[in-house]
This record gives C-alpha cells, sequence and structure tokens, in this order.
C-alpha cells in the first residue's frame, strides 16, 4: 500500500480505490483521451472531500472532481486521485416547491431532480441527451444546456448558490455580489473591467473559458455563475442550489422536414420570436430509418408547451405555418414524443458510426456561433471538412447554434493524429470568424483549451491563468485543463492500443473482424449507467441491481481497453488470463440488451463469450460451465437412457439435490426444474406416425386427406425439447390451425453431393442404420460459458444435419424452408451468434435467414389466418434477446389481433440461461427481477394472462412469484380448444 493510499484509508470514511479496476474504470470520460489516475475515492460528504485536498496537497497529487463521466472533452480524466460523487454524494437534500429551488449533492442524476420535482408540476431547465446519467456537478463543472436551452438557458442560469471546497480547504458560499469570492478575486476584476466587458462574444452558448464577465457589478458579482463551466479547476463543488421551472402541463412536438440540414439552419432563427421550448436539428445521415418522420433529407424538433394539449399543438401548428417546411408533422401523443426524441438523443452514440460503418470521434462536438450565422457557418464548416478530406454529420441544438458532431478523424496513425490538430487549428478559426464559441456546451477540457488563445487572444486567457491561480494556487485541481493545458494530441485513448488485429474467435462483422475496433466502439456516453429502464429498453440490469461502474457495459469495455493496450501502457497487463475482467464479466447477464440499447451497438454478450474462451483456454473451468453449459448433452443422455424419473426423484430429494447443486456450481437458493417426462421430439414423432397412418388410411378409401398449405420445420431446442414440451405441443396445434404443417428436423447428417460444376446431383444420409439421432442445436449453453470450441462442433454438426435445406439452389424456390424456433435465445443464437462465430461458412448465414419466430413464422405464412379472440389483459416480460436481436413486432400485432390488450415491461428477468442458476449470483438475479417483471406480476388482476415465451423467464416467475407464466403459443392453443368447445370467447366487459 502507497504512502498516498494508506493515508488516505485513514482520513476519508468513503470508498478508497488504488487497485486496478478501480483505475481503470476512470481512464476515460466520453471523450477522446485517456489518463491514468492513482487512484479513486468516493467521498461521503464535505469532510471526506476535505480530508482528500489536505492529503493531496501534502503528497502533491492533483485531485479531479468527476461525476457521470459522460464529459466529451476530457475534463473528467487525470492522473491523480479521482473524486467519484456518485456513489455517495448523490442525493436531492430539500425541495422548495414555492420557492422552486431545490438543495442537491454533486453526484445526483439529472433525472432523479426531475422525479422528485415533477410532483410539483416543476422541473430543472437544462436538460442534456446524457440526463438519465449525467450528474448535477458534471453539468455545473461543464455549464451543460440541453435542448431546451431555447427556453430556459443554461445550467449557470439555473444555479443560485454553491457550496464548494478550495483545493487549500476553505469552506465557501458562492453567490452573487461577491458572496464567496477567494481573496483578490475582487481585486482582479476591478483592475480589468474594459477587458472583461469587451472581451467575451455575445451568444447563448459560450461556455469556453472562465465566465469571468459574470463578476461584472452589472451582473450583481455573481460568483456562483462563474464558477459555472469551470470544469473542476477552481474549486471542489460539494452541494448546490438550483432553480426550479414550471413545466409546461402539456407538450407538443412539431418535426418540420427540409431538403438538407443548410435549409433547416437558415430556418432555425426564424422560429424564436415564437418563443419554442426546443429548436433541435439533425439530418438523414443519423436516423436509423426516416419512417416516423415526415419528407426531407433534415429536420428540426421543435417543441411547445400550454396549459392544455389543444394549446401546446396550436402553437406547434403556429410554427409550422410560420416555417418554411418540405414538410411536417406535430405530435402530441407522449409515447410518440419519446419515440422521436429518442431518435434524437441517440444521436451522440449514432454519430459515432458514419454510414459505411467507418469510425467517427468528437472532439469538436459543439462548437456555437450566433444563431442567425448558423448557416453560413455549416457551409464553411463542410467546405473544412472536405479540404481535410474529413467527414462528419452536424447535429444539435440549431436554435441556439451550437452543433454537435462525430467526425472521422484517424486517431490510430501519427498522419492521422497530424491531420486531427491541423484541421483542430483551422475549425478554431473559423468559429472565432463567425463570432463563436469553442465550445457551446460540453467545456474545453483536452480537447480545445490549447486553442483559447484564437478565442479571447493572449491578454484575457492570461487573466484566466491569474484566476485561477487565486482559486487554487498550488494548481491541484485538475491540471492541464482550461489555463496551461496539455496539447490537444496529447493522452490520446487509442494510443495504448494494438495496431494488429487480435487472434479472436468471432468475426465481428460490423468491424472489420477487428476486436479492438469491436471494443473501441463504448465512446462512454453511458446509456448503460441509467438507473431506471425506460419503455421497453434492457440495456443494462447488472448496473441497476448493483450501482457499480464496474457492471456496466461502460465498465468492462473500459477494463478490456485496458487489456488490450496491455504491456503498452494499459493497467491490465495478464491479457486474457485477467482476474479484473472475468470478474466484470461475472454479473454480465449476456442479455444482449446493449446490442440494441446502446447507441453505438457495442455487444457486450459477445465479448464475454470471446473473452470466457481465451480465459480458460487450456484451463479447469467453473463447475457451472460443466453442468450448464454442457446441458444439452446431459439431457440428451438422459433421454437416451430414460432416465427423466429417476432424475425428477432425486432432485426432489433435499440433501441429494444440493449435493447436486454444490457439485455443479448452482445457487443453493434454486430448485432444480424437472424434466419432462417424455420429450417433444418423442410426441411429434409418435403423432406424426400416427397422422401418416390416419392419411394412407383415408386415401386407400377412395378420401383425399387435407394436407397443410406450407409445412414449416421446427426447432428442437434443449428447453422445448426437455423441459417444457408442453409449448411445443401448443405451437405445432396453432400452426395446424393456420394451416402450417410442422415436420421435425431430420436426425442424422446428410451429404450433398455435386458435379465438378458445383451441380447438385444427389442428396443422402451416411450414417449407419441404429446410431442414435443426432439433435440440431443452437449452442446457446456453450456460446453463454463461452465454450466457442464445442460450440463451433455444434453448429458445424447442426449445419450438416439441415444441409439439404440450405442449398443455394433453394434461393429462387417460392417457398423457402422455414425454420420455427419457439426459445428466443436459441432464435437470437441462430440469427446472429451463429453467422458471427463460423463466418467462415456460407451455411451458417444461409440458415439464420431461415429462422422465423412463433409469430413471424405465423404472419409471414399464414397472414390471412385469424387468432382466436381471448380478450383478455396481460402481463410479462418481453424476452430480452427478443428485444434486443429478433424484435416484437410481430408478436404485438399477433397478441393485438387475439385482443390480448396491455404492454409488456422492459428490463430482463435476471435468471437469463445460466447466469441465474449459478452460485454467487441469486442476488443480483432476484434485484432484475424485482425491477419490472415481479412487480407487474404481483399487480396483475385474476384474468390477466402472465405471458413469458423464454424458459428462464417462465422459470423466474414460478420460483421467485410462484406464478406460472405461459408462451403465447400455449395462451392460442388454450383459446382454440376453447373455440372448438364452446365457440368464440366473448368480449370481455
Amino acid at each position: 500500500m502507497t504512502g498516498l493510499e494508506a493515508a488516505l484509508r485513514k482520513a476519508v470514511r468513503g470508498d478508497v480505490g488504488f487497485d486496478v479496476t478501480s483505475r481503470a474504470l476512470t481512464t476515460m470520460d466520453a471523450s477522446n483521451y485517456r489518463r491514468v489516475p492513482l487512484g479513486v475515492v468516493a467521498p461521503r460528504g464535505v469532510e471526506d472531500v476535505a480530508a482528500v485536498l489536505e492529503v493531496c496537497r501534502s503528497h502533491g497529487v492533483p485531485v479531479v472532481p468527476r461525476g457521470g463521466g459522460t464529459s466529451i472533452a476530457g475534463q473528467a480524466t487525470g492522473t491523480g486521485v479521482v473524486l467519484d460523487f456518485t456513489r455517495h454524494m448523490n442525493r436531492v437534500v430539500s425541495l422548495d416547491p414555492e420557492a422552486r429551488t431545490a438543495v442537491v449533492q454533486p453526484g445526483l442524476v439529472l433525472d432523479r431532480l426531475q422525479d422528485a420535482a415533477a410532483p410539483h408540476g416543476l422541473r430543472f431547465g437544462p436538460d442534456p441527451s446524457t440526463h438519465s446519467r449525467c450528474t448535477l456537478g458534471g453539468m455545473i463543472g461543464n455549464n451543460s444546456c440541453g435542448s431546451h436551452s431555447v427556453a430556459w438557458g443554461t445550467t449557470a442560469d439555473s444555479v443560485r448558490e454553491l457550496d464548494v471546497v478550495t483545493a487549500r480547504g476553505q469552506r465557501l458560499r458562492l453567490g452573487q455580489d461577491w458572496a464567496g469570492a477567494p481573496a483578490g478575486l475582487r481585486e482582479l476584476v476591478d483592475g480589468e473591467l474594459a477587458r472583461l466587458r469587451t472581451g467575451f462574444p455575445e451568444l447563448p452558448r459560450r461556455i469556453s473559458g472562465y465566465a469571468l464577465d459574470a463578476l461584472l457589478p452589472e451582473h450583481r458579482a455573481d460568483v456562483a455563475r462563474s464558477f459555472c463551466g469551470s470544469e473542476g479547476t477552481l474549486g471542489v463543488l460539494t452541494e448546490a442550489v438550483v432553480r426550479l421551472v414550471e413545466a409546461p402541463r402539456a407538450r407538443a412536438l412539431a418535426v418540420l422536414g427540409y431538403v438538407d440540414e443548410g435549409a433547416a439552419a437558415e430556418a432555425a432563427a426564424g422560429l424564436l420570436p415564437h418563443h419554442p421550448l426546443t429548436v433541435e436539428g439533425m439530418a438523414a445521415d443519423l436516423v436509423p430509418s426516416a419512417a416516423a418522420l415526415p419528407r426531407g433529407g433534415a429536420w428540426l424538433f421543435v417543441e411547445t408547451g400550454g396549459t392544455c394539449e389543444a394549446e401546446a399543438r396550436a402553437r406547434a401548428e403556429e410554427i409550422v405555418r410560420a416555417a418554411d417546411v418540405l414538410d411536417a408533422l406535430v405530435v402530441t401523443d407522449p409515447a410518440g414524443q419519446r419515440a422521436l426524441w429518442r431518435i434524437r438523443e441517440d444521436a451522440s452514440g449514432t454519430a459515432t458510426r458514419m454510414p459505411d460503418g467507418s469510425e467517427a470521434w468528437p472532439g469538436w462536438e459543439d462548437c456555437a456561433v450566433p444563431p442567425r450565422r448558423l448557416g453560413a457557418y455549416l457551409r464553411d464548416f463542410r467546405g473544412l471538412l472536405g479540404s481535410h478530406g474529413l467527414r462528419g454529420t452536424p447535429y444539435g441544438h440549431f436554435g441556439d447554434g451550437c452543433i454537435h458532431v462525430r467526425i472521422d478523424f484517424d486517431l490510430l496513425t501519427e498522419a492521422g493524429v497530424s491531420r486531427f490538430r491541423r484541421f483542430s487549428e483551422e475549425l478554431a478559426a473559423l468559429v472565432v470568424a463567425h463570432g463563436g464559441s469553442l465550445s457551446g456546451e460540453h467545456g474545453d477540457g483536452l480537447a480545445r483549451a490549447e486553442l483559447l488563445p484564437k478565442m479571447y487572444g493572449d491578454d484575457l486567457v492570461a487573466l484566466f491563468e491569474r484566476a485561477k491561480a487565486l482559486w487554487d494556487p498550488d494548481d491541484l485541481l485538475n491540471p492541464g485543463v482550461l489555463v496551461r493545458p496539455a496539447p490537444l494530441d496529447a493522452n490520446l485513448r487509442f494510443s495504448v492500443l494494438p495496431r494488429q488485429p487480435v487472434d479472436v474467435a468471432f468475426g465481428y462483422p460490423a468491424d472489420g473482424g477487428d476486436f479492438s475496433a469491436a471494443v473501441r466502439r463504448c465512446v462512454g456516453v453511458a446509456k448503460c449507467r441509467t438507473t431506471a429502464v425506460s419503455g421497453p429498453a434492457v440495456m443494462c440490469p447488472s448496473f441497476r441491481a448493483t450501482g457499480e461502474e464496474e457492471h456496466s457495459t461502460r465498465g468492462r469495455a473500459r477494463l478490456l481497453h485496458e487489456m488490450l493496450a496491455g504491456e503498452a501502457g494499459g493497467l491490465v497487463t495478464d491479457g486474457w488470463r485477467s482476474a479484473q475482467v472475468r470478474d466484470a464479466l461475472d454479473l454480465c447477464l449476456s442479455c444482449k440488451g446493449c446490442r440494441s440499447d446502446c447507441p453505438v451497438g457495442v455487444d457486450m454478450a459477445t465479448y464475454k463469450a470471446e473473452f470466457l474462451h481465451h480465459h480458460y483456454a487450456g484451463r479447469r473451468r467453473p463447475a457451472a460451465h460443466y453442468s450448464m453449459g454442457r446441458l444439452p448433452v446431459w439431457l440428451r443422455w438422459v433421454d437416451r437412457l430414460r432416465l427423466a424419473p429417476l432424475v425428477n426423484s432425486l432432485a426432489s430429494v433435499g440433501p441429494l439435490a444440493a449435493v447436486a447443486k454444490r457439485l455443479g456450481g448452482i445457487a443453493a437458493e434454486r430448485r432444480i426444474p424437472r424434466l419432462a417426462p417424455e420429450t417433444f421430439g418423442r410426441w411429434l414423432r409418435r403423432r406424426e406416425r400416427e397422422r401418416m397412418r390416419g392419411w394412407t388410411t383415408e386415401a386407400r378409401q377412395g378420401g383425399r386427406p387435407e394436407l397443410p398449405r406450407t409445412t414449416v420445420h421446427l426447432w428442437p431446442d434443449t428447453f422445448t425439447e426437455h423441459l417444457s414440451p408442453d409449448v411445443g405441443r401448443a405451437a405445432v396445434r396453432v400452426l395446424e390451425a393456420a394451416g402450417i404443417g410442422v415436420l421435425e428436423l431430420p436426425g442424422r447428417p446428410w451429404k450433398v453431393t455435386r458435379t465438378e460444376d458445383g451441380e447438385v446431383v444427389g442428396v443422402g444420409t451416411s450414417a449407419p442404420r441404429g446410431r442414435p439421432r443426432d439433435r440440431a442445436c443452437c449452442g446457446l449453453t456453450y456460446l453463454s460459458t463461452g465454450q466457442l470450441d464445442q460450440a463451433r462442433a455444434v453448429l458445424r454438426r447442426t449445419l450438416d444435419l439441415v444441409e439439404p435445406f440450405l442449398l443455394p439452389e433453394l434461393d429462387e424456390a417460392a417457398e423457402l424452408p422455414v425454420f420455427v424456433v419457439l426459445e428466443p435465445s436459441c432464435a437470437a443464437a441462430l440469427r446472429t451468434d451463429l453467422p458471427e462465430l463460423l463466418h467462415d461458412d456460407p451455411r451458417a448465414a444461409r440458415l439464420a435467414a431461415r429462422v422465423l419466430t412463433f409469430a413471424e413464422a405465423l404472419e409471414r405464412l399464414a397472414p390471412d389466418w385469424r387468432p382466436p379472440a381471448l380478450n383478455r389483459p396481460v402481463v410479462g416480460q418481453t424476452h430480452c434477446h427478443q428485444h434486443a436481436v429478433l424484435g416484437d413486432a410481430s408478436d404485438r400485432r399477433l397478441r393485438e389481433a387475439a385482443g390480448l390488450t396491455g404492454e409488456l415491461t422492459g428490463g430482463c428477468c435476471g435468471l437469463a440461461g445460466n447466469f441465474g442458476f449459478e452460485k454467487g449470483h441469486f442476488e443480483v438475479s432476484r434485484a432484475c427481477a424485482e425491477e419490472q417483471l415481479l412487480p407487474s406480476v404481483r399487480g396483475a388482476t385474476e384474468d390477466t394472462v402472465v405471458l413469458a415465451d423464454g424458459f428462464s423467464c417462465r422459470t423466474q416467475l414460478e420460483q421467485l412469484a410462484g406464478v406460472r407464466g405461459r408462451h403465447l403459443a400455449e395462451v392460442l392453443a388454450e383459446g382454440l380448444d376453447r373455440e372448438s368447445q364452446h365457440g368464440a370467447v366473448p368480449p370481455a366487459p
């Protein structure tokens, strides 16, 4: 233990972390920069903050305050001790609805303040797109703004008083009329009044530099306002009194379509006299699908408020009439508005990839110019990009003249970094020529501070340095930021990463097969750090259960980054054998929620499988990897030997079950699921034999058997086959009622014979008679435990079994062979993991393309079929893999057609295949279920149907709530049986 660490542990009550994991999690924010701290302290109160500053000052070690780590300019990174306020100092201390103020701690997430203010009809005005995870301390440090700044201004406009501890331990209460000013600050300002009155550009989004002009007499010498935007360089914030505003009772959103971003930018300033709440702009490059938007190549999102929906709509329609638009859409439905705003908010992540998939980066993320100059500035900006051979798509706060953009800088090579510097210098000059600010929202940090003399001149920058010296004479707080800055091309996060692709198992097709590029996807916007799930979203259940950065998607990506950096400067130096990375990934549920919910498409489930594959190569694995990872093998042997009754009997004996769970690495709190006495496959083969005999008899008697219009192969997933055959039987009942025949997959490998020209001349099986049947398998349990060699072998054997149905010659057939998969996680594995793992086998992509879910099969193959009218409410949870990979649009339409009303929740059930069964995971598993699933089920009425298409979801419901969840196929099959016995179900009263 170092002397610094020992001193801090002795001095503070909060958490002190000098271990590899704690440091690795704070090496980066959401910028291009990386600085490695010595340690991290999570203070519990102002006394801890003062103690940390005293210890660090005595050791000559810098201190960096940090909130949610979403800063885009590098100011939330540092080489000394990082103060993490999110863990303990994260409360709303008090809220006064009459005075419209709140007292908050710096680690409070903005959305939690909004939640506290909402019952009083109030809100905090500024709202960055990271509102679900950014903190009030970070917002004050960066003077953040957000989409509503045209109505409610910047964070500085919403600050009343600030409690601050200076680097030398002085506690100050900052406010107006010089309240809290350090010694010498007033004299400094009084001696520079002329410079302060003329040296700052007049525009709504001037964030760069220190706001020393707020100290002018005409601005009431507002020390608190001047402190905003100082990026942790002047003092450490411990508490803030902030102003709240009245939230409109109703809102409308006008989406205005324009030919291009230039036209949208020219129009934005003209809308301000109508007093909108927002004027946001974005172009088609950032929209995954423009189906929900009006015609155009770029759009303005203009929000209006009112005392009622009609008033808000009227104001929105007034703006539409005043705007010269190509097309327009006015939305008053809150759900519709949220869906549209999600498109805009996710731009900070989607902008990190160009349309062709190449990487794009921040660095010049948020320059601002006077709104009336925005159109001209964008034209010049586009020209500058072109002159450097760069690409980027501007978006952002058009009403304030503030533009966000990610640019496809090459930050991996020396030549690319040199171009990054030249472009930065020229763009700074361009912004200043248009009367703008280098930063319009996110601060200067490491990205722009070096260029502040271009904006302010040397004399005013020297004044900034003098002000910093009055607050922090020892340069203890966040050195290298704002004054005496580090070079903008130093400390780049990519400099330590390997230049050659790492040898990996998965193909990573979206990243050119490069695992480093896949890990680089995480730019730190931290959508995975949301403390409450919204709508159908899933990501990141383990973070919400633990609240620990280590268990967020971003935290895991940071550790993987350090692992890849390795000996080149990374904190994790033992590569794939790293215990730190293994432990961080241990609580990853492999829910795949990040694959869809992360705006940059990080796929931590795949990264986890990759890591486990390498980590345990040639080594003994955890017991659960053998017991549950190889579950299909054990269950197949149980079936062959007809041991299901014996296994069930033994599992019901408490002491025997306890021993089995201990040996198998299974949580003691779990009950071992019962095996079906007859597998689904046996039932289906027996049924097919009976049907064939019936058809033959009918034909011999001169009849014409009614054959199905089309047929599908029902996939024999392990869970349906051995644990839930009732689901398979119900699916067969429904599919056949819809005129779809069901075939079992073949149980023998096939051999396709071709001529030298590639023409198929024969298909047959060479398997000897009497050989046990093979089973097709998606490899899910091997994938989730990182047994990728076994997964490959299983999947190749599966492709051999179904090869006759994957022939390229069938591509031109009217009806391709279809494989219906009832278990969502297995369907997701076949759709994505199969072609990504067997990227060298063309059959893998062919099989993936022919996989359908139960609802998709009914919709595609029996479009005219109408399900039974069930007319009942439903609760439950959309399977996380369904949400992330498969989509649930067909399921929603099928439920609606059957009269099943209500929305399924988001989040994850927490069992997630083997995860919730593994020893040490039970509490996190239960916490995930308690987030949304279990409360929704407990609040359901007696006639409510509990839907759970996944075996894991059904098991979790049964074991934690005593509730039987059912697959949609089971519910529909019951409805068909009821209709055949009693006629149609009457509508619910």
